[in-house]
């Protein structure tokens, strides 16, 4: 297969890039091999991708004696995105590398939550702080935000961000206005299961359930035959807006209330005794509380009653959509974490059992970094579909800053 005009030659780059993004360093003759292009065509690709400063070329791998030494090419790490997810108790934000390396991760916890010009305005100050400070020589490609709350996928416009109190807001618009940057939006549980099934727990499976639980609830994402189900508007995937089924009564802890008001953060944080807390330190405190053997301890108590509920959620969703791998992140993996065989072995219980036969329940395997590194795919989504960018950093902030079209390099 040859280049074949603008077009192929576009196709192309993106499919070395892509194969580079996905799989780390590769060499030229692995690139060749995952192609079907010939070594001059790869080697073509190769250079303008690194005239480009996209990807750079390291020596051959010393161990290979075997045929003529393949240099090895890899991501430029000076390309980077800034992810955010904005959250009810604190904004969380991160430089990630195009090979979803972090390389600065912050929180700022917020005393409640925060309007979305706060956001915006923070993101713009971290950001020229760390180009002064941090990065000077990144190039940053764009802005990813993981938004507890429905995005519309035709424009990024925050419909409803319940517990942040976001309606209609375009948050898009004020964050590039503010920042400089090109900016896309998205529902952070989406954004967790793309993660997820690139790099994480669900990589190379078909068919996924991911449920994300944060402070603003629960969402979840899809994939169905490899792709990812957004739904008409993008909305799919709102598990924690579910009627839980509740066997015995005495679980019940709000009167007519979703899933979320019952398998709830702020419900575990209350029962250990914090008031704000980051995903490792919640994990690490619910672990240490249920150490015990008392089965009448509160906290035990309290995990328990979340996870029948969970199970009994989990199993409605088995049965509808028939996933090979249930992915769960935040805090749901902490309460999957207790005992993951047996919340599996309940979901069984409560499914239909031709459709649990081959069922797995997994931990988010890129723990609390998978909303970043979902938000950040937000951002490089150009870079990936059209890897022409311009060959100098200076060039690629000045046309990125300005709306340009990319320059070729």
């Amino acid at each position: 297969m040859n280049l074949m005009g603008p077009g192929g030659r576009q196709r192309n780059l993106a499919s070395v890039l892509g194969l580079l993004h996905r799989n780390g360093p590769l060499s030229r003759a692995a690139l060749t091999d995952a192609t079907g292009l010939n070594r001059s065509t790869i080697a073509d690709l190769v250079g303008e991708l690194s005239r480009a400063g996209i990807v750079e070329e390291r020596a051959p791998d010393p161990a290979r004696r075997v045929g003529r030494p393949s240099p090895i090419v890899a991501i430029d790490p000076r390309v980077v995105a800034v992810a955010v997810n904005p959250e009810v108790d604190a904004i969380t934000l991160a430089v990630v590398r195009l090979d979803q390396s972090i390389v600065l991760r912050e929180r700022h916890e917020v005393p409640r939550a925060p309007a979305p010009e706060e956001t915006a305005r923070l993101i713009a100050d971290r950001v020229a702080h760390w180009r002064t400070n941090t990065i000077p020589d990144a190039v940053i490609v764009g802005i990813g935000l993981a938004v507890p709350g429905l995005v519309r996928a035709s424009d990024g416009l925050v419909r409803d961000a319940p517990h942040l109190h976001w309606r209609d807001t375009p948050l898009r618009e004020l964050v590039e206005d503010a920042a400089g940057l090109p900016t896309r939006v998205g529902n952070d549980a989406s954004l967790g299961a793309m993660a997820e099934h690139l790099f994480g727990a669900a990589r190379d499976v078909g068919d996924v359930v991911y449920l994300n639980g944060g402070a603003s609830g629960i969402g979840g994402g899809l994939i169905i035959g490899g792709i990812p189900v957004g739904g008409a508007d993008g909305y799919a995937g709102e598990f924690g807006q579910n009627r839980p089924g509740i066997a015995d009564e005495s679980d019940r802890r709000a009167t007519g209330g979703v899933l979320e008001d019952e398998v709830s953060r702020a419900r575990l944080l209350d029962a250990v005794g914090l008031e704000s807390a980051d995903e490792p330190t919640l994990a690490a405190a619910v672990a240490a509380a249920i150490a015990g053997d008392d089965p009448d301890d509160p906290i035990r108590c309290e995990v328990e009653r979340q996870r029948r509920i969970l199970a009994t959620a989990l199993g409605n969703a088995v049965n509808v959509l028939n996933p090979s791998v249930v992915v769960l992140g935040g805090f749901l993996a902490t309460l999957a974490e207790v005992d993951v065989d047996d919340l599996r072995d309940r979901v069984r219980g409560q499914a239909m059992p031709a459709s649990t036969e081959t069922l797995e329940l997994r931990s988010a395997c890129l723990a609390e970094d998978r909303l970043l590194i979902g938000a950040a795919e937000l951002a490089f989504a150009g870079i990936l579909a059209d890897p022409a960018l311009p060959t100098s950093a200076e060039d690629a902030e000045r046309d990125l800053v300005s709306g340009a079209a990319p320059s070729s390099p």
